[in-house]
């Protein structure tokens, strides 16, 4: 990574000022350990529990963090972004926060549980396209036609300093932390990890997730080139991309230690663990890095590690599917 790209990642500076901010508005998110999951899968097992946040996803620390610094021209101009999910809760969050207009552009098929959630914050939804990647397209569109505020869900930087605070709370509640293992969609989770563990030390092993039938970061990392699938085969929305990103592949190229492919299957398995085990509600992509850890157990053996669980946003049909069929 030369030096323009490591200026990308948010300095410690940023990270600390970005929690000062949203410490205003978001809740701090508990570090849980639990005793049966450890016992499980013969390692230290530590959630982080995002899933607690009020909208149910780390994704609202980099919203409400973006929105606080452009919230001027977010209340003169409005902001229109993209998502399947978890990233527009975020925005339209923030966005009632600061009292701006927000419009979210999404995928069809996206979860009926973040559409109403979406609608209760009061942003406006339009639907175009089949993956994320054509909903982004169009809400580029738009903002460039109408002169809205564009939040690119990905690339943009302002969103990663917010983010990042959950892993400098992570630093704090267990210092002496082995392995940290955070699901990617965009990336952004996992730069906030990389931008606090490898400031502080090369000791910790950042392992990040994809989804075995979304793998376009996973390929462009091993590859060191931007790669598209052109389709995103998961249940898991929140790794849900078809294409990687210019911003992520620059940051975390150098600085990830790992990724790790789960499959569906192996998601849903993780979800019930969660829930039987930890009594917490995962959605597949918050459930991606215990199916990683579960993977790779024998890596892990012995070591304390923490297992980001980023989101909760599953419908409770799709939840009792998913546990009929691993039970």
């Amino acid at each position: 990574m030369d030096d323009k790209d490591n200026c990308l990642m948010p300095s410690l500076q940023e990270i600390m000022t970005a929690r000062k901010i949203i410490s205003r508005y978001l809740p701090r998110t508990p570090l849980v350990y639990s005793e049966a999951i450890s016992e499980l899968l013969g390692f230290e097992a530590y959630f982080k529990l995002e899933n607690l946040q009020p909208v149910r996803s780390f994704k609202v620390r980099g919203g409400v963090y973006y929105m606080y610094r452009m919230r001027d021209e977010a209340v003169s101009k409005g902001v229109i972004t993209a998502s399947t999910g978890n990233h527009a809760q975020s925005i339209a969050y923030a966005a009632r926060l600061f009292g701006a207009k927000a419009t979210i552009v999404m995928p069809r098929g996206v979860s009926e549980i973040k559409i109403k959630a979406i609608e209760r914050l009061g942003a406006d939804l339009i639907f175009h396209g089949k993956i994320f990647e054509e909903a982004r397209e169009y809400a580029e569109t738009l903002a460039s036609k109408h002169g809205i505020l564009y939040v690119h869900p990905v690339n943009e930087r302002l969103l990663y300093p917010g983010v990042a605070t959950m892993h400098l709370e992570n630093v704090e509640d267990l210092p002496d932390v082995d392995v940290v293992i955070n699901p990617i969609g965009g990336g952004s989770g996992a730069i906030g990890a990389v931008s606090v563990y490898k400031r502080l030390t090369e000791e910790v092993s950042v392992i990040g997730v994809q989804a075995e039938g979304a793998p376009s970061f996973y390929l462009s990392w091993k590859s060191g080139r931007l790669v598209s699938t052109g389709k995103a085969d998961t249940i898991a929305e929140g790794l849900a991309t078809a294409s990687a990103y210019e911003n992520p592949l620059k940051i975390l190229r150098g600085k990830i230690d790992d990724i790790i492919l789960v499959s569906d299957s192996e998601m849903k398995h993780a979800i019930k663990i969660i829930l039987e085990h930890l009594g917490q509600v995962a959605e597949p992509a918050g459930a991606a890095a215990l199916a990683a850890a579960m993977k790779i157990r024998e890596s892990l053996k012995s070591k304390k590690v923490i297992l980001m669980l980023t989101g909760g946003n599953i419908d409770i049909e799709e939840l009792k599917k998913i546990l009929d069929e691993v039970m």
